[in-house]
């Protein structure tokens, strides 16, 4: 990867991808009627909310090869015991994940964009009690992506290709469907890879933040999806090609209005 900024590395960077504009139209239309059926009953949000957070920190936390089962991470999480023959890093990435959910709510719930010092305070969290010295520090280390076909900027350009990011979202993310402005913050966070360890993780928690504050639930990557998603990411670092992962978003989003239907036995959401 060249070591120039985000904001000059990919031609029409700042552009709207035109392609998806009917499938923006119809997450705006779910949105909507998702909208009109709140405040939702309260017995009905917490059991969305129960089952987003377990999912959400299974399949993340699966997607970078942490062993617990999903039956395993509810254990971890709503009982607060431990399983026998996981580590205790394990279990910690579960806690934390769900730590992170919590500071997440806090901020789309007061509408706080993201900021440098939320996401150092988010990454504190996923690394809290596992790696002290780098929680929510940029790496001060150059870094290979297992697979990737880009290497990561040099550390020492990892300051300045993070301001270009937030130039970015400041200045020109605010002219794109929120879905769309999402998943670019997702694709070139993690191709930044600013941090040693847990960029995976912030960059999903990241893109949900953005889609929390306009609104939409929050989009579980399945980890049965990595190949795709690995792919994804990649071809963007590769090509600035953002278009298959947005894609691939789009669909996750559409996909995380099933559970609200279910639950309020909306039977016209088609």
């Amino acid at each position: 990867m060249s070591d120039a900024v985000y904001s000059s590395r990919t031609p029409g960077y700042e552009g709207p991808l035109a392609e998806l504009a009917q499938e923006y139209a119809r997450l705006d239309i779910l949105k909507k009627r998702l909208e009109s059926s709140r405040p939702l009953p309260p017995p009905a949000a917490k059991s969305l909310r129960d089952d987003m957070v377990l999912r959400y920190t299974y399949h993340s936390n699966a997607i970078e090869g942490n062993t617990l089962s999903l039956q395993e991470t509810k254990v971890v999480l709503e009982d607060g015991l431990t399983i026998g023959g996981k580590s205790m890093r394990e279990h910690l990435e579960a806690l934390n994940h769900r730590e992170a959910i919590v500071f997440l709510e806090e901020l789309a719930g007061a509408g706080t964009a993201l900021t440098e010092r939320c996401l150092k305070e988010l990454h504190g969290l996923i690394l809290k009690g596992i790696d002290g010295e780098n929680a929510g520090r940029y790496r001060r280390s150059n870094v290979i992506i297992s697979g990737a076909s880009v290497r990561p900027p040099e550390f020492l350009h990892v300051p300045e290709h993070m301001d270009a990011f937030f130039q970015w979202y400041g200045h020109a993310a605010p002219g794109l469907h929120p879905v769309e402005r999402a998943a670019r913050m997702h694709a070139d966070f993690v191709n930044i890879h600013p941090f040693v360890d847990g960029n995976g993780r912030a960059a999903r928690l990241i893109m949900n933040l953005e889609l929390m504050r306009s609104g939409f639930p929050v989009a579980v990557i399945p980890v049965e999806e990595r190949g795709a998603y690995y792919t994804n990411l990649d071809h963007i670092a590769a090509t600035g090609d953002y278009l298959p992962f947005v894609e691939q978003v789009c669909g996750l989003v559409e996909r995380s209005f099933e559970p609200y239907w279910f639950v309020l036995n909306d039977k016209n959401r088609d």
